[in-house]
């Protein structure tokens, strides 16, 4: 029997619709800043969506387009103005930046609680002791969407496939939370189907096209497929989702699955990130 597709987009517009009504009575708005250095087209087509998304749920919304040749100290002077700035409760650089700019002295100068993509070591640190401020967007999605098919996480063997600060660990950190038992693989890792086919629950995020086969998954597992690559005019996942859909139990589709949602935790995270705002100020 094929797979439940996992569907993203319908879930994030549910989310996204609940933030809209939390918002609408709101004297102070959220406010969210974009900074986007460059003309990198992907880069340009996630902002544009993270834009019209905080614009759709009710908030106040900046956006910085700054040129390629932009200065590392030219950067870090706008962050510490938005940092400062009242109305702006979340700072969110799109990755990645232009080789001559140092992107962890970028991150790093987020204020923690204006960190909507938990990328910050005080959040990424929070989030291991359990103890999460901001938790990265991307692994919040993935456990969203795993609770999603109405399975329970605890007890159950979950396989991260890939190691990043960003989607990786923190994933493997959220699961290991949720009492899953969790194995990180990487690039070093030898024979990595015999990981994945013991896999319960199983999170791909590699960056390599149909990397994850039929043969190395689970029957009925849930495939969360974190990957977004071009190959030729079409955008495909870390998983071969044509053939693992036939095996596994819940799959997310490559686009519509881990996008849409990752956004939407976007948008729930500088929800927090105001009422974090007004802790501060006290």
């Amino acid at each position: 029997m094929p797979a439940k597709i996992i569907d993203g987009n319908k879930i994030a517009k549910s989310i996204l619709e609940d933030i809209k009504h939390k918002v609408k009575n709101m004297k102070q708005k959220p406010g969210l800043a974009l900074v986007m250095v460059g003309n990198n087209p992907a880069s340009e087509v996630y902002v544009n969506f993270k834009e019209k998304d905080s614009k759709e749920a009710g908030f106040y919304c900046e956006r910085y387009n700054l040129d390629n040749d932009t200065g590392e100290m030219d950067l870090l002077k706008l962050i510490n103005e938005l940092n400062q700035k009242p109305e702006i409760h979340g700072v969110l650089v799109q990755l990645p930046l232009p080789k001559h700019i140092d992107e962890r002295l970028i991150t790093n100068s987020i204020l923690p609680q204006k960190d909507v993509d938990g990328f910050t070591p005080v959040s990424l640190g929070r989030l291991l002791c359990e103890d999460t401020i901001m938790a990265p967007a991307t692994a919040m999605a993935c456990i969203h969407l795993i609770e999603s098919t109405g399975t329970k996480i605890e007890g159950k063997n979950a396989v991260v496939v890939g190691r990043s600060n960003i989607v990786g660990k923190p994933a493997a950190m959220m699961l290991l939370e949720k009492n899953a038992t969790v194995t990180v693989c990487h690039s070093r890792t030898k024979n990595i189907s015999e990981f994945t086919k013991k896999a319960d629950i199983l999170v791909v995020a590699v960056g390599k096209p149909k990397l994850i086969t039929k043969e190395m998954i689970k029957e009925g597992a849930i495939v969360i497929d974190v990957g977004i690559n071009r190959v030729g005019d079409k955008l495909v996942g870390d998983v071969d989702f044509e053939s693992v859909k036939e095996v596994a139990g819940f799959i997310t589709p490559v686009p519509g699955g881990v996008g849409p949602m990752t956004r939407a935790m976007l948008m729930e995270n500088t929800l927090k990130a105001m009422e974090l705002g007004r802790k501060f100020s006290q």
